[in-house]
């Protein structure tokens, strides 16, 4: 017989698209339709109800750039629909099929209740039966958000700014009305889609396919293409059999989770997203309502927060479905943060407020933390996880890697102290699943652990821009439930699968530290004003807790704890993965450069009522310092009169050069003002194998994700930048001015007293485009790896390029500092608000080897913000030299909690806690959350060894008790008198909770 396979499959996709698709609805009457344009930004529900509406007619444009209509939606149902199911169908003008990234609504009652959202996968309102005869009303929230990202790539756009002036139109009304659906061709098109996905899944000679073939055959013959539907009932009735064919028992599990992934910010503002939850949610509390098997996994405790405060009837409808099981909070994090870059204490509180807000608003414990989208995975997670309370750790973006294939779905992953976590990579390998025929197979094809394991996990619902789960694809999830030829798909919850996968796979291997993406490298530099001030945020909250807490116990200051919480969770917020890395539209890196500067105001207040009661009367000087090691006479955590030695003054010699010398080190600058050399009296060696501080300018085209990506390639195109415009020497500091392009720099090299170190604090007037700028040190030290900072410790990681999985880490993620060194010997590059390093190894002339570390400065990609980071910019770092990984540790706390100087009466202030081993850290010290009056101290070991050290209190306490990062207890508390002993193992984190006299 003929092979008419193509045939039926080309018969099959025309009749869908032209005849069985639209025949889902049977019968349509227009809507009556009336606008109101919001004038400025959005407002309540309650204020649009009111509004002055003007009729208008299907065609009729509306919406500049991030402008608001509010439609006004008036029909009768006729007589002769009783008994039908009636919905309203409205096109808002959607001018690309992915919801989340255009124009989008949300419908509400006429007495301001939310109905659903509106996108272009999801078009209806339910209106439902009975409802004959009857005058309804609907208003329509529309947003027309424009489309940054198009179909077809990254182009540079200005719409991403917030707008000033109104712009045209970007959408028009396209449909308005009432319809009823036929719910019998909707099963038909949903029985037919998903055998023809399965069909085109199976082997090509599969006897399943070719028996899906005929059985697709037959219900187009019986299918009356001028009456569908008449004839659909009995079109159905030819696949009925063939839907009815269970899974073979060995075939994949597929536990799928209803999800919508939303961008806390991104290419839409802050106050954008608020408006994209609710429609979300809206959604999925509306399809819980039909199908109570149905679980929705929300992470993002910030996203439910907003509901609760802009939304309170739909949190009304969370409140309910939660309690339902139905609604399931995961994640246990504020926000779906950045790993790599926030801070220690910050990544503590990411897990804080997040796990805190589902016990308060619903007495859950998350147990997973849910992170399918951020940039990679720090090492320092699995303990943090831990010891936050949770179990599980999910993400999906690992499977982004450019060059290796990460090697597992269900494993351990290993942290940088030793904990382990269990982890899971769905392989249908997006979070953004429709459940169709292609993403099952492909989940079932891919899933690495075969033979060990059955299941896996599949997220599905529309993200990114918000939407969720639909009814289609749930209508695939009860078909795929027990089908043969398909993996069978379960309706389950998040714990559901991991409690499942726990069981099922009781051998799995161990992957240990970071979970690196081989992707979006040049996230760690990209706005850099967005990144200096997190940076900036996370020490000044630490002041604003150690000296708020110092001064309620010695003074009796009071404490402000509903600041400090305010504070902390907006730069939590900031710390969102496509906001801290840079990679959101102008318009919020705009608003967060100004929210920063908001915290640092807020921040500086607190901390100067503190250090001025602290302090006294003012009288004379009394430097406090907050960093976790004494420096200059001033203990650490406490204060006392500074006694510091002057910087040396730099001389210029006869040939031009320029030196500064210490006692410890001797700094050379050459004619150009490069250090040419950094000699080490004490170890009597240099510390550069070439000049440095060497500023390098690069082309920086990626070949595609402009501010997320750097290249390898970018490394083919480098330019030194060694022209000098002017040196001069101004005190203690010798002042390099360049220029290049259409930009400035101004360097400001100084030696600090008493220390080997050299500091560089830089000013660039920044105005390229698609360009990077570096700073080179090539240092003389064979190092064949590198110590990076991580949140409470740090991460080895190859210089070399051994393997595709080394050299694939050509950009790396460093906090405050980065080390490299030889056995006995070794340097260090310290920051005050640079991420992005790269370290390689260079030949020298004898043979040997010479190690370059290099900090990324600035970027300047076009998309999603053509301007970014134009302008002034203000960086410090410095080299130490003969560092171990003690005095970066320590250096790099120092750069960036510089001493603060008052006037006071009192002597000193003895730090409230103090330890007596330099590599164990105090990272916090607070008063405890519950108000209690109780002091908490959290701290680390910071070398990568264990230690043994003894904490003391100068305050009384009764008892001392370890507990978790939510300050509950671990153990019973222990008696104490003015002393604790700590037995740490290496990166340890241990959180202590002193109860007061």
């Amino acid at each position: 017989m003929h092979d008419d396979r193509s045939i039926v499959e080309q018969r099959l996709h025309r009749i869908l698209a032209e005849r069985l698709r639209p025949a889902q609805y049977s019968d349509t009457t227009p809507c009556e339709v009336a606008v109101w344009h919001t004038p400025g930004e959005p407002v309540p529900v309650a204020e649009a109800l009111r509004a002055d509406y003007t009729p208008t007619n299907i065609g009729q444009p509306w919406g500049p750039a991030w402008g608001t209509s509010w439609f006004r939606l008036t029909a009768t149902i006729p007589q002769h629909w009783d008994g039908h199911t009636t919905e309203v169908l409205v096109d808002l003008g959607f001018d690309d099929d992915r919801p989340g990234f255009q124009c989008e609504g949300l419908a509400y009652t006429p007495d301001g209740t939310p109905i659903k959202g509106l996108h272009p996968r999801n078009t209806h309102l339910p209106v439902g039966r009975n409802s004959a005869g009857r005058t309804r009303t609907w208003y329509i929230e529309a947003a027309a958000n424009p489309i940054i990202l198009g179909p077809h790539g990254f182009h540079p756009t200005q719409l991403g700014a917030k707008p000033t002036t109104p712009g045209p139109p970007l959408y028009q009304l396209r449909r308005a009305e009432l319809a009823v659906l036929d719910k019998e061709v909707w099963h038909l098109v949903q029985d037919t889609e998903v055998l023809d996905q399965l069909m085109r899944q199976l082997p090509v000679d599969s006897p399943r396919r070719h028996e899906i073939l005929r059985a697709l055959e037959r219900m187009l013959d019986r299918l009356d293409l001028h009456d569908v539907h008449g004839t659909a009932t009995a079109a159905r009735a030819e696949l009925t059999d063939t839907l009815a064919r269970p899974a073979h028992t060995s075939a994949h599990i597929l536990s799928a989770v209803g999800h919508a992934h939303i961008d806390s910010a991104w290419l839409w503002p802050l106050r954008e997203t608020v408006r994209k939850v609710a429609r979300t949610v809206a959604n999925v509390t509306a399809l819980m309502a039909e199908h109570p098997d149905f679980h929705f996994a929300m992470s993002q405790a910030q996203q439910l927060d907003w509901i609760k405060h802009h939304h309170p009837q739909l949190y009304d409808r969370v409140r309910t479905f939660v309690h339902t099981g139905q609604f399931v909070p995961v994640g246990g994090m504020w926000v779906e943060a950045d790993t790599n870059m926030p801070g220690s204490e910050a990544m503590a509180r990411q897990f804080v407020h997040g796990k805190r807000f589902y016990l308060q608003e619903f007495g859950i414990e998350t147990r997973e933390v849910w992170l399918p989208d951020s940039f990679g995975y720090s090492a320092a997670l699995p303990q943090l996880i831990a010891l936050s309370g949770s179990r599980w750790f999910l993400t999906q973006k690992i499977s982004w890697n450019q060059t290796n294939r990460f090697p597992h779905h269900t494993f351990w992953w290993e942290g940088i102290d030793g904990t382990r976590i269990f982890t899971h990579f769905p392989p249908v390998d997006t979070y953004n699943s429709e459940l169709s025929g292609a993403e099952l197979a492909h989940a079932a094809r891919n899933f690495a652990e075969h033979g060990y394991a059955t299941r896996s996990l599949v997220p599905f619902g529309h993200g990114d821009g918000g939407g969720g789960p639909t009814r289609e694809m749930l209508a695939r999830a009860y078909r795929t439930a027990n089908l043969e030829g398909s993996p069978r798909v379960k309706l389950e919850t998040p714990a559901e699968f991991f409690t499942a996968a726990e069981a099922d796979h009781t051998r799995p291997a161990v992957w240990s530290g970071e979970l690196y993406l081989e992707m979006h490298r040049g996230t760690y530099t990209s706005q850099a004003r967005t990144k200096q001030g997190n940076r900036r945020s996370e020490h000044l909250l630490r002041e604003a807790e150690l000296w708020s807490t110092t001064a309620t116990i010695t003074t009796g200051h009071p404490y402000p704890h509903q600041a400090l919480d305010r504070l902390w969770k907006q730069v939590l917020l900031h710390q969102f993965h496509d906001i801290l890395p840079g990679s959101s539209i102008a318009w919020v890196h705009r608003e967060a450069e100004a929210t920063y500067a908001r915290i640092a105001t807020d921040c500086e207040a607190i901390i100067g009522d503190a250090l001025q009661a602290l302090a006294g009367v003012p009288e004379r000087p009394l430097t406090f310092n907050a960093a976790p090691h004494a420096r200059n006479g001033v203990p650490a955590l406490g204060a006392a009169p500074a006694t510091t030695s002057a910087a040396p003054t730099p001389i210029r010699h006869p040939n031009g050069t320029i030196t500064l010398d210490n006692g410890l080190l001797r700094a050379t600058l050459d004619q150009r003002g490069l250090l040419t050399s950094v000699y080490d009296h004490a170890a009597e060696r240099e510390a550069l194998a070439a000049p440095g501080n060497l500023l390098q300018l690069h082309a920086d085209h990626p070949n595609a994700w402009d501010a997320w990506d750097l290249d390898a390639f970018y490394r083919h195109h480098t330019r030194d930048l060694t022209d000098c415009d002017e040196i001069t020497l101004t005190g203690h500091t010798v002042q390099i001015r360049r220029s290049f392009g259409r930009s400035t720099t101004v360097e400001r090299i100084s030696l600090a007293p008493d220390t080997r170190r050299v500091d560089i604090d830089i000013t660039i007037d920044w105005h390229e485009t698609e360009k990077l700028l570096k700073v080179a040190f090539p240092l003389d030290v064979h190092a064949d790896r590198s110590a990076a900072q991580t949140q409470f410790g740090h991460v080895m990681r190859p210089t070399h390029t051994n393997t595709s999985w080394d050299a694939a880490k050509f950009e790396i993620c460093a906090h405050r500092f980065l080390h490299v060194g030889e056995p006995g010997y070794g340097h260090a590059l310290v920051n005050d608000s640079t991420y992005g390093h790269d370290v390689t190894r260079d030949t020298r002339p004898d043979g040997g080897t010479t190690t370059t570390v290099r900090l990324s400065l600035l970027r300047a990609p076009r998309f999603p913000d053509p301007d970014t980071d134009h302008g002034r910019h203000r960086l410090r770092y410095a080299l130490i030299v003969g560092a171990d990984i003690g005095d970066a540790v320590r250096e790099g706390y120092r750069i960036n909690l510089p001493e603060r100087t008052v006037h006071g009466s009192h002597p000193v202030v003895p730090p409230l806690v103090a330890v007596d081993n330099d590599a164990v850290v105090i990272e916090a010290v607070k008063l405890a959350d519950d108000g209690s009056g109780d002091v908490v101290v959290r701290l680390y070991e910071s070398h990568g060894g264990r230690a043994r050290a003894r904490l003391t209190t100068s305050f009384p306490a009764t008892s001392v008790t370890r507990t978790d990062l939510l300050e509950r207890p671990l153990a019973d508390p222990d008696a104490i008198t003015d002393a604790v002993d700590l037995r740490l193992r290496p990166f340890e984190i241990r959180t202590l909770r002193f109860t007061r006299r």
